[in-house]
């Protein structure tokens, strides 16, 4: 049996102490070795996400006869390649159309899935669970697949070459409604209830209510839908066939000339660093929201 310590003698009650904080440097050098090998790994995969950043905004710094050099500090550095791209483009036109149809068609499209998620989520009515699972089976359809017809139904519309060609397809989303409805099923029914009460109306609850507590999940549907619409290239390229209508990603490609050999890749790379600082900043803006929006989407369903 262990012997009690006695409480005459400190040295006997330091014994016990000095057995305790004998365990600590080990289990900290483990946690030590663990947290560096993870750390080491973040790191890694950090550079193979930035390596291909670092290289397009390297290349869009070099002058042409430099682009080739395998360096990824240009030198010299010199800022030609984006001051020939907006003086041989519009490329003003095509950041302002891209702006304009993204911004209309992101704030509609969360418009239109919250007033539809608030209507599956909340409103009771026959045969909601069906047209739900019916609408959701749309997301399994190929966007190749209905290209065609939508472009025909716009074309009979005569909206060919305007913006809502541009914007009206892209207001509904069976991928943000979903979102939407996940979170509106998360927030409790009471609240909703104590609003019926004191005589709230439905566009009320949806306006007060469910959308301000629903922010995170906008947060990330936002970025979702804004990075989505600010990337198109297949539907403008049906639609926007006059240079006053192109988006950016449409003036991307006619950079790349039919050969590699003729293609400016300064040119090309200067596109794609103004094509992509918007986005980094719209997720630099919405990422404290990002991974809540997320979590939350997906607690019920």
């Amino acid at each position: 049996m262990n012997a009690k310590p006695n409480l005459l003698n400190p040295a006997s009650l330091a014994r016990p102490i000095q057995r305790r904080a004998e365990v600590k440097p080990a289990e900290l050098v483990r946690k030590l070795l663990l947290g560096g090998l993870q750390y080491a790994f973040l790191i890694l995969m950090a550079l193979v996400f930035l390596v291909p950043f670092i290289w397009m905004v390297s290349t869009s710094l070099k002058t042409e006869e430099y682009i080739l050099r395998t360096d990824f500090i240009p030198n010299p550095a010199s800022l030609d390649s984006y001051v020939e791209l907006f003086e041989t483009m519009p490329m003003g036109r095509m950041v302002a159309n891209s702006v304009f149809v993204t911004v209309t068609a992101t704030v509609g499209q969360i418009l239109f899935a919250g007033m539809s998620a608030y209507a599956f989520a909340r409103m009771k009515w026959r045969g909601r669970n069906l047209v739900f699972g019916l609408y959701l089976a749309t997301m399994m359809i190929p966007y190749q697949v209905v290209v065609i017809p939508q472009f025909i139904l716009v074309s009979k519309l005569g909206w060919v070459n305007s913006y809502p060609a541009l914007i009206l397809p892209s207001i509904f989303s069976a991928f943000a409604t979903f979102l939407m409805r996940q979170s509106f099923l998360s927030i409790p029914p009471e609240l909703e209830e104590a609003a019926i009460m004191d005589g709230a109306s439905h566009l009320t609850i949806f306006r007060k209510i469910m959308l301000p507590l629903s922010k995170p999940v906008i947060a990330t549907l936002t970025v979702f839908a804004f990075m989505g619409i600010w990337n198109s290239y297949l539907w403008p390229l049906f639609v926007a066939r006059k240079p006053e209508f192109m988006t950016l990603p449409l003036g991307l490609a006619t950079l790349q000339g039919s050969n590699q050999s003729l293609t400016e890749w300064n040119l090309v790379m200067a596109g794609a660093v103004v094509t992509v600082l918007p986005i980094l900043v719209i997720y630099l803006f919405a990422q404290k929201w990002f991974v809540q929006g997320a979590v939350i989407s997906g607690i019920k369903g």
